[in-house]
């Protein structure tokens, strides 16, 4: 089967700062040994964490890239019996994490950064690594959803205190990234009130579309901690789903209510330091700032079954072939899309 490896004697032109290349191969596929199934992979899709792969930021050299994934299972090893060639299933990027709060022993193995990842025409993973797939999502949807989607359902549900954000309750999303959309739709259908902020006219007509009650052009309104606070009547919102990292932190410090929770994700908006000032108000508000990990495979089974249930439509921004793979990582590279960059095994 054809599998593409991380190659760091190649870095892939087209990406600025790339240290690291794609390579695309042959490998022997092999059976699923006990307990394990053998997946032949549909679609897959892409993640920011999959961007600083190709920037070395972590020691991926020959291995198989990508968290996410979905297919159709073509073999079972002995000892499976949840399930069976046909099933429709999607991958939980960590692969041994299957419920409760995070630990050392089941924390860590996340597909295509520790162990090879999905961007394969067929892939080996435990029984335990995987969930089935609702029939009411391809898999081109199914295969956006794990990291992105995770990422915003644990956001929402309080991270490991399971804190949830509630009917009513107002959530705070930055940008038109997957977990920032996934988490309007996601906060939408929970009851929430949703403040979203993005950069342009365009984007915003987006989001009003998809569910938020307010958007704020962060680049016309650079203090849109402010802002979002007096759309609130000073109180502040419930929930902000921080993103971007360090140089957000501050504003989302601003606009969270006394009590309010900050939903630590990612740093799409770039590295960078902190004045301590800033840091101030987490006492002062009594905040609470939790990591977010994505989520154990009970998580995932859990998302699945409200995506399920509520219709709710993963925004694909654009797809592309899995020979065109290399493309689909200079076009998310380019940071222009709206929601999730796909890559179709059957395109």
């Amino acid at each position: 089967m054809k599998a593409y490896n991380f190659d760091s004697s190649a870095p892939l032109d087209g990406v600025p700062g790339a240290a690291v290349g794609l390579k695309l191969v042959e490998r022997d596929p092999g059976t699923p040994g006990p307990g394990q199934v053998q997946v032949a992979v549909k679609a897959n899709s892409l993640n920011f964490v999959d961007l600083t792969c190709l920037y070395g930021a972590f020691p991926v050299d020959g291995r198989i890239p990508l968290l996410d994934g979905a297919g159709e299972v073509v073999a079972v090893g002995d000892g499976v019996y949840g399930f069976a060639p046909g099933d429709r299933v999607v991958a939980n990027p960590h692969s041994n994490w299957l419920a409760g709060p995070p630990a050392p022993g089941s924390n860590g193995m996340v597909l295509g950064i520790v162990v090879d990842g999905m961007l394969g025409e067929a892939v080996t993973l435990p029984e335990s690594a995987l969930v089935r797939l609702p029939d009411t999502l391809t898999y081109e949807q199914g295969a956006s959803l794990p990291c992105a989607g995770l990422s915003a359902w644990s956001s929402l549900s309080g991270g490991p205190s399971k804190y949830a954000v509630v009917p009513g309750g107002t959530v705070l999303t930055q940008g038109t990234g997957g977990v920032s959309l996934f988490a309007v739709q996601f906060a939408k259908a929970m009851g929430c009130r949703v403040i979203a902020t993005t950069s342009s006219a365009a984007k915003m007509d987006t989001l009003r579309a998809m569910g938020a009650d307010h958007v704020i052009n962060y680049v016309e309104t650079p203090e849109w901690g402010a802002a979002a606070l007096e759309l609130t009547g000073g109180i502040g919102v419930d929930l902000v789903v921080e993103v971007g990292g360090p140089n957000t932190l501050p504003q989302s410090i601003v606009a969270a209510k006394t009590g309010g929770r900050i939903a630590m994700v990612g740093i799409v908006g770039g590295m960078g330091s902190i004045d301590y000032t800033a840091m101030l108000p987490v006492n002062h508000k009594v905040l609470t700032l939790y990591a977010n990990g994505m989520g154990s495979r009970r998580d995932l089974e859990d998302m699945l079954r409200f995506v399920d249930a509520n219709g709710i439509a993963p925004t694909v921004d654009s797809t592309f072939a899995f020979e065109a793979a290399p493309d689909a990582y200079r076009h998310f590279a380019g940071r222009g899309h709206i929601g999730k960059v796909v890559i179709s095994h059957q395109a």
